[in-house]
């Protein structure tokens, strides 16, 4: 899960360099430019892998993950999402203003080592997994979940094998008063798998 932050750290700096270099330059290729003949482009759906879609609850997904030591192929079922109140939400932000009218929204969900090596070190499988309300997604509470009833810490699996599973939880600051809660699953490039829980 590190490597994967670390990468977008050191993109990030990149990213803004091409965007502020491209803002800033340009002027004398632009008829060049003009004159060429258009070519075709990727759609976004060639680009990406072929995956997701509505699944109903219960229902599982499968996916595949670049772990450290190597493709992992995994059955994901998100079981359940647990909404707590706005008390809760504040005990656990800095600026309690942040919670104001929010909730935690605690994720389970499961995935089924189907294919691929034994791992060695901690999955990256949860790094896919986000939670919505209501068409919007929610803001990320880094380690909140851990050690939530029928949670599993991902740091603590320390070899994970074809057909072993383990729950990891996620959450989330959603909007207390949210009609609708999905959990969202994707591979690296893909489309999201959704899961819709009510919210009751």
């Amino acid at each position: 899960m590190l490597r994967h932050k670390t990468a977008l750290r050191a993109v990030a700096p990149a990213a803004v360099l091409a965007l502020t270099l491209s803002a800033c330059g340009g002027g004398d290729d632009a008829d060049a430019d003009a004159k060429k003949s258009p070519e075709p482009k990727a759609t976004a759906s060639q680009a990406k892998a072929a995956s997701g879609g509505e699944l109903a609850t219960g229902e599982s997904a499968t996916g595949k993950v670049e772990e450290e030591d190597g493709t992992v192929t995994y059955e994901i079922t998100a079981q359940k999402v647990d909404l707590g109140t706005e008390a809760e939400a504040a005990k656990l932000v800095q600026d309690k203003a942040d919670a104001k009218g929010m909730a935690l929204a605690v994720a389970h969900v499961k995935y089924t080592h189907k294919a691929g090596p034994a791992l060695s070190t901690d999955s990256d499988a949860g790094d896919g997994t986000t939670i919505w309300a209501d068409g919007q997604r929610g803001t990320l509470l880094l380690g909140s979940a851990d050690d939530a009833p029928g949670c599993e810490d991902p740091y603590d699996v320390e070899s994970w094998k074809t057909g072993e599973s383990h729950t990891f939880c996620e959450s989330y600051l959603v909007p207390a008063n949210a009609k609708s809660l999905e959990v969202h699953w994707s591979e690296e490039d893909g489309e999201p798998y959704i899961w819709k829980f009510p919210n009751q």
